[in-house]
């Protein structure tokens, strides 16, 4: 390698250098990130805002809430936790589901509970139902169960509905 090659390449190297550096001069006028100006506000409710709605959701009547439910749009809502769970008295990946209501948690013979759902304790009724399935991971801390919850009333009331009509 003769004295001119390596030059280029010095001359190549400085010359990409300065290109990022004027590059980084410019964008600095132009964009500028050290403002302490606010382009746009995201509004959030405050913490009486959401108590609010965390009390509204506790006043929910569940039983007329399932009184008037729809037992064939349950059953389709129950399609996602058909994943999961069957009806027929077999268990599958979760407990069956047939003649839950009433049952005691977390007692189906033969399934493996998680220990925060064997020691939950109560029975199954639909006020039990409806708040676990809102958030089951809220509802029992630790438990296996992974699904997300149904966030709407109406798709926990008609699975509630739909829960009753297949345990009689």
């Amino acid at each position: 390698m003769n004295t001119m090659e390596v030059t280029k390449i010095v001359g190549a190297v400085c010359g990409s250098l300065l290109a990022f550096l004027l590059l980084l001069f410019f964008s600095g006028l132009i964009f500028d990130t050290h403002s302490e100006e606010v382009a746009y506000v995201i509004s959030v409710p405050d913490a009486a805002g959401g108590g609010e709605a965390a009390t509204a959701e506790e006043q929910v009547d569940v039983a007329a809430l399932v009184a008037s439910a729809d037992v064939a749009k349950g059953q389709a809502v129950f399609k996602k936790c058909a994943t999961c769970h069957k009806i027929d008295g077999n268990n599958a990946v979760g407990p069956h589901l047939d003649h839950v209501i009433g049952r005691p948690v977390g007692s189906v013979d033969g399934f493996a509970y998680s220990d925060p759902m064997k020691s939950h304790g109560g029975d199954w009724t639909p006020d039990a139902l409806f708040v676990f399935l809102n958030s089951p991971k809220e509802a029992v801390p630790g438990t296996k169960m992974s699904f997300a919850g149904l966030p709407k009333a109406e798709d926990r009331a008609n699975v509630i509905a739909y829960l009753e009509s297949v345990s009689q």
